[in-house]
This record gives structure tokens, C-alpha cells and sequence, in this order.
């Protein structure tokens, strides 16, 4: 018999890292907010790899930070090693990636919760989703107890009927061995939602004392530190090392002859794989001309020997996962303390939300993360810190927060899942983003921390130290266009030294430094009247700025126009089918998705230029009536 326990504004549903960022978004925004999760112990488990960043998945944590979210904060206070990857590409492409203490980042994220004001942590199993007149109107959990609210958040990870998988062998389980949740996803089926069956997975973890470390290459961190929150001041911290190896012949020899007892290739697993992390097994048939593929050592944290063995991601039986992993120069003697598994769950199609992601129908329901069809600790608190927000927007009755593509990888992330969809799990990569060079992980402070102190979540110490810090990137880059540096014989010494073009007349040092063989530094070592006391924070965002004009310039004539399209929006309730001219297919998309404006329509697949044309004739018809009745 169910009871009523409690009342509150909203309830989040996981305590992943989706669940965090959407529960601290509410509580922070005024909300009295709930979160459930099936055990508290883990809070922010970092369930695969102990690491918060990487290519692309930088610029979320950096987005989180700047809108007010937790990730970076706590990132910073816990990590052991750090490095800022791809710097021998464009500012485009670099991004932070650290290693956490596992344990460590959980404590501080759960501290962060429990001291939040307004919130409240409660662990339990949510089975049922109560809806009122097509509202949310609360849960239930297994165990009897009813919560109200107003607004719901489903952040539920890979928990949904979760199946663990090793060889011949599984379990219904969720992540670590944790419970898995089996009753919520009858529930989602029953309230209309459509559900698919994805699957991820980890490699195992070793025993640090097994390995012989002198057989790899050390991969140490930056020596200098560059934290993921714009709020952190310089950190010093002793940072541990990883280690770089290789799998051989042997290995894929070990994986080739034991296929045919892989859950993937025997047809034991059901769901969708992510294709970008790919397991080890499945490495070696779809790049069979590869002789051999890198394997990093990761450190779980500074009080244990756990070691993560990235690369290595397998369902494969315990023996083999042994025999292959022993091929490996330095594993020869490994012991595998925790075995590779693959887990598949269910989420739901989130084509089914809306931008906001509100679901299309059911008022105040919204879902973030893993259960959207994507895949990583990033994706999922990008997607919490906008459901939290929208969540209590949607209660205040006021505009939404929905980033666009130009604005933001957050905004890419949920409208590639929203307008797209994602037949296997979904996860963020530069070239998913047509402004990668307008959305640096540099300037994500620039972009956002006005929407995030206009929400309330980002407080008037961040937005001052912003306005501080473009100030004072303007003003040096004004500077530099007023200098002008006259011709003499110091100067054309200097130059050639740099391997540039000597001067002949004077010339801006704005321009100077778009020379591509000139840094910075080298207009201090010119000209003493170049500030000498800058951060290099603020000297790399001149310099990116001054070096790249051209290109930033285009792209944003690029996102100009892209914002026209996104400014023409569609009516709602727009009977598609008695649209002539539509083609069927398109039609049907339209119908199910109702996009809210041109631009969005012409992302959705299946609807074509010509579709669009028809769209656009439609528009210019439906505001010429419109002018006719006035």
C-alpha cells in the first residue's frame, strides 16, 4: 500500500552525474528539490573510466562551469593528473582532459549535495512516474512511498533493466554491481514512450603491483596546470603518471580465435554499441589490418592500486579476457582484480523531447543523460544542468533555456539528440560542431556566464571576474592595433632571428602578430610598452583572437545566417498534411518531431532542401493572410 511522504517542487530521479548537475541547477534556482537515487554511495560514480574531459568532452565541462554547474569545481579539487590534449592542432581542437581520484570526486560531489540548501537526498527506487491531467504530479518507489512535485527530472543512466555481461555469463545488474532498476522502463512503455536497447562497457581494472611498468611510456601531466572552472585559482599539485603500451599479434590472435565465444558476435548482447569506444574484440574485426593498438594505465585514485586499463573494453569470458591481457608488454604477470564486462539498458528515443528536454507530452516531465541515447559523464551533467534549469523555468512560468548550436557544444549535444536522434549511443566530438572555432573551451566563459547569472547559478563574483577578464582581452587587443612599430636595425635582427619577414615600414602590432611564426611573448621582447604583468590566459585569448580574425569572422557571418533560419519559427500545431508540395516521408518527420522553427526543421533527417522550400512558401503565405486580416 503506497503513502504519501513528502512534497516538493521538483524531484530529480539518479544520483549519476546528470542527476547532480539537475539537482544543485533546481535548489540553487530557489526550488525545495528531491533527489532518489538508488544508493548514495554512488553519487557521481565515475563507472568506466576515471577521468572528467577529453577531446570535445573539455568544452562541455568548461560550458557546465561557466552556466554555474558543479563538474569543473569538483573536478579541480580531485584531480591527480591533468593535460591539455591536441596542442599541436588549432585552439578549435584543444582540450582538457584529467585524471580524478575516483573515490575522492564521488566524496566531494555528495558533500556538495547534502550541504546544498534546499535539496534533500533520499535513496530508493523509483517504479512509477505519477501524471494528473497530462502533468507530472509525482513518484513512487518499491517500497511504498509517495513523493509529490511539479516538475520531474529522470536521470536514470544505464540502471534501466541493466544486464552486465562477461562471456557466458550475466547478470542483471547495474554498473559495479549495483542494483539495477527493472520496473521504471514498464512504466515508461505504459505513459507512451518508446524505448531502445543500447550497450556500453568498461575494460578491467589491475593490480598496480602486477605491473611492470619499465615495459611502457610514462605519459606524465602538464607541468603547468590549467583547471576545468574559471572560478579556480592556480592549483600546485603533485600529479601521478599514466602509462602508455600496446597490444600485439598475440593479443589479436587470443581475441580472433575465442570470437566465436563473444557475447557481441554470438548474439548474447541485444543492444546498439557506441561506436567511438569501441571494445577490444570489436577493434580487431573492424580494423583488421592494424597490428596493433595503444593501451593507457590509469591510476583510480591515490589510495588504491587500481589501475584502468584504457583500450581494452571487453565481454569477452574471464580466460580469454586473462590470456589476452597477459600478451601485453608489461601485463605479462597482471592480475585482473575487477574483469571487463558490457552492460546494456534501455532509454528512451529523445526524439520524443522537446529542446528543453521536456517530454512532447507530458507537462513538467524531463529527462537528461544516458537515458537520452547518449554516452559519457560530460554528455549526461550538460544535459542535467539544462534539464534543472528548464525544470524550474517550467515552474516560474518563464522562457526556457535552450541553447542553440552557435552558442554553445551543450547546445549541439541535445539538438543532435532532439532533432536527430541516435540509433547508437551518442557521444560529442569537435566535428560535430559546424562553430567549433567560435565554441573554444577558452572563451566558454565569454559565451555563457551571462546566461548563467541571469538564471542565478552563476553569482556576482564569476560574472565580475568575466567582465574583468574580456575587459581586459579588449583592451590589450586595442592597445596592440594603436602600436606601431617603426623599422631598426634591434628590431630586423630580432625578426630574422624568428625566421619572419623583416620590416621595410612601420607596422600595427595587431598585425604583426598574425604572424604565424610570432607569439605574444615576442611583442613584449619588441615593444616595451606591452603589458608585461598579463595572465596567460589573457595573452593566449589576444593572441587567438588577433590570429584567427579571418576565420572567426567568417563563421560568425556563418552563424549570423544560421540564426536567421533559427529565428524563423513555425507555428504551433501546424497541420503538416495538408501541406501540398510536402513529400510523405518529410511529412510524417514534421508531424512527430514539430520542429520549432526552419532551422531546426532542416536538420531532421529525412526532410529535404525542397521540403524546406515548401516550409519557407508556407511561412511567407501564413504572414501575407495574416497582414490581409489586419
Amino acid at each position: 500500500m503506497n503513502f504519501k511522504s513528502g512534497t516538493y517542487d521538483i524531484i530529480i530521479v539518479g544520483g549519476g552525474h546528470a542527476g547532480c548537475e539537475a539537482a544543485l541547477a533546481a535548489a540553487r534556482m530557489g526550488h525545495n528539490t528531491l533527489l532518489v537515487a538508488m544508493s548514495l554511495d554512488a553519487i557521481a560514480l565515475l563507472a568506466c573510466n576515471p577521468a572528467i574531459g577529453g577531446t570535445s568532452k573539455g568544452h562541455l565541462v568548461r560550458e557546465i562551469d561557466a552556466l554555474g554547474g558543479q563538474m569543473g569545481i569538483n573536478a579541480d579539487k580531485t584531480l591527480i593528473q591533468i593535460r591539455m590534449l591536441n596542442t599541436g592542432k588549432g585552439p578549435a581542437v584543444h582540450s582538457l582532459r584529467a585524471q580524478m581520484d575516483k573515490h575522492s570526486y564521488q566524496q566531494a560531489m555528495k558533500q556538495t549535495l547534502e550541504n546544498q540548501q534546499g535539496l534533500t537526498l533520499r535513496e530508493g527506487e523509483v517504479d512509477r512516474i505519477l501524471t494528473k491531467n497530462g502533468r507530472v504530479s509525482g513518484v513512487s518507489l518499491t517500497t511504498g512511498e509517495e513523493y509529490e512535485c511539479r516538475a520531474l527530472v529522470i536521470a536514470s543512466g544505464v540502471y534501466l533493466k541493466s544486464r552486465v555481461i562477461i562471456g557466458e555469463y550475466s547478470k542483471d545488474s547495474g554498473p559495479n554491481g549495483l542494483f539495477p532498476a527493472n520496473k521504471l522502463s514498464s512504466n515508461l512503455k505504459e505513459l507512451g514512450f518508446s524505448l531502445q536497447r543500447f550497450k556500453t562497457g568498461t575494460p578491467a581494472r589491475v593490480d598496480k603491483r602486477s605491473i611492470d611498468f619499465s615495459k611502457m611510456v610514462e605519459q606524465p601531466g602538464d607541468e603547468r596546470i590549467i583547471p576545468f572552472s574559471f572560478m579556480s585559482k592556480q592549483i600546485e599539485r603533485d600529479q601521478v603518471s599514466c602509462y602508455l603500451t600496446h597490444t600485439n599479434e598475440k593479443t589479436h590472435d587470443i581475441i580472433r580465435e575465442n570470437l566465436h565465444r563473444s557475447p557481441m558476435y554470438s548474439g548474447d548482447i541485444e543492444g546498439t554499441g557506441t561506436r567511438y569506444c569501441p571494445s577490444i574484440e570489436d577493434k580487431i574485426v573492424k580494423f583488421h589490418e592494424k597490428k596493433s593498438h595503444q593501451v593507457f594505465i590509469e591510476p583510480e585514485g591515490l589510495k588504491t592500486n587500481e589501475m584502468y586499463v584504457q583500450g581494452m573494453s571487453s565481454s569477452m569470458p574471464m580466460d580469454v579476457q586473462v590470456s589476452m591481457y597477459r600478451t601485453i608488454p608489461g601485463l605479462e604477470r597482471v592480475h585482473i582484480v575487477r574483469p571487463a564486462y558490457a552492460i546494456e539498458y534501455d532509454c528512451i528515443y529523445p526524439e520524443q523531447l522537446k529542446l528543453t528536454l521536456e517530454a512532447r507530452h507530458i507537462e513538467g516531465l524531463f529527462f537528461a543523460g544516458q537515458i537520452n541515447g547518449s554516452s559519457g559523464y560530460e554528455e549526461a551533467a550538460g544535459q542535467g544542468l539544462v534539464a534543472g534549469i528548464n525544470a524550474a523555468r517550467y515552474l516560474e512560468m518563464e522562457e526556457p533555456l535552450v541553447l542553440d548550436r552557435s552558442q554553445a557544444y551543450i547546445g549541439v549535444l541535445i539538438d543532435d539528440l532532439v532533432t536527430k536522434g541516435t540509433k547508437e549511443p551518442y557521444r560529442m566530438m569537435t566535428s560535430r560542431a559546424e562553430y567549433r572555432l567560435l565554441l573554444r573551451q577558452d572563451n566558454a566563459d565569454f559565451r555563457l556566464t551571462e546566461i548563467g547569472h541571469r538564471l542565478g547559478l552563476a553569482d556576482d563574483k564569476r560574472y565580475g571576474q568575466m567582465m574583468r577578464r574580456k575587459e581586459a582581452v579588449d583592451r590589450q587587443i586595442r592597445l596592440l592595433r594603436d602600436r606601431v612599430l617603426a623599422p631598426s636595425g634591434l628590431v630586423n635582427d630580432y625578426l630574422k632571428g624568428k625566421a619572419t619577414t623583416i620590416l621595410k615600414t612601420g607596422i600595427s602590432l595587431y598585425d604583426l602578430l598574425k604572424r604565424p611564426e610570432l607569439s605574444f611573448s615576442d611583442l613584449k621582447a619588441l615593444d616595451e610598452h606591452v603589458d608585461k604583468d598579463l595572465s596567460e590566459d589573457i595573452e593566449s585569448q589576444v593572441e587567438i583572437n588577433i590570429k584567427y580574425e579571418g576565420y572567426i569572422s567568417k563563421q560568425l557571418k556563418q552563424a549570423e545566417q544560421f540564426k536567421k533560419m533559427e529565428r524563423r519559427l513555425l507555428p504551433e500545431g501546424i497541420d503538416y498534411e495538408k501541406i501540398s508540395g510536402l513529400r510523405l516521408e518529410a511529412r510524417q518527420k514534421l508531424k512527430d518531431l514539430q520542429p520549432l522553427s526552419i532551422g531546426q526543421a532542416s536538420r531532421i533527417s529525412g526532410v529535404s532542401p525542397s521540403d524546406i522550400s515548401v516550409l519557407m512558401v508556407y511561412l511567407e503565405k501564413l504572414r501575407r493572410d495574416k497582414r490581409e486580416d489586419t
